[in-house]
């Protein structure tokens, strides 16, 4: 997706810890599949491998999408908002069918919604994610 040179890096407003939010939305429905961080390696492996690469706060390390759960996320388009510090992507999120980006099974990890001051899951669970992670 993009040459070798990576100075386009530092235009990015990375964190205190070197982070920047990232939001991944479906390219063919408009859904957003879900929020993640990258780091600046993250950010350049995405770019250089058309797939999504994470940065996990939780495991310290690097984290591409679909490693353990076969559920990749190929990127068309990586987009920065106007305060250079939130990054878009848009994706096409593979793997077993049917589409599923969040950890509990679900097509988006956005599944709850607000109903009379409760917090009610919105979208099924289309697979178990037992069976997805090992």
């Amino acid at each position: 997706m993009t040459s070798n040179d990576n100075s386009w890096l530092d235009a990015v407003a990375w964190d205190d810890k070197g982070l920047v939010p990232v939001i991944a939305q479906e390219k063919g429905t408009g859904d957003v599949l879900m929020f993640a961080w990258m780091n600046r390696e993250a950010l350049a492996q995405t770019a250089a491998i058309g797939q999504a690469v994470y940065f996990s706060r939780s495991r310290n390390k690097l984290w591409h999408k679909g490693e353990e759960s076969g559920h990749f996320q190929d990127v068309h388009e990586i987009r920065l908002d106007c305060d250079n510090d939130v990054v878009l992507l848009t994706i096409t999120q593979h793997g077993h069918t049917p589409s599923i980006a969040c950890h509990t099974g679900r097509h988006s990890c956005f599944y709850q919604r607000l109903e009379a001051g409760q917090w009610q899951a919105a979208t099924p669970v289309l697979k178990d994610p037992g069976s997805i992670y090992k």
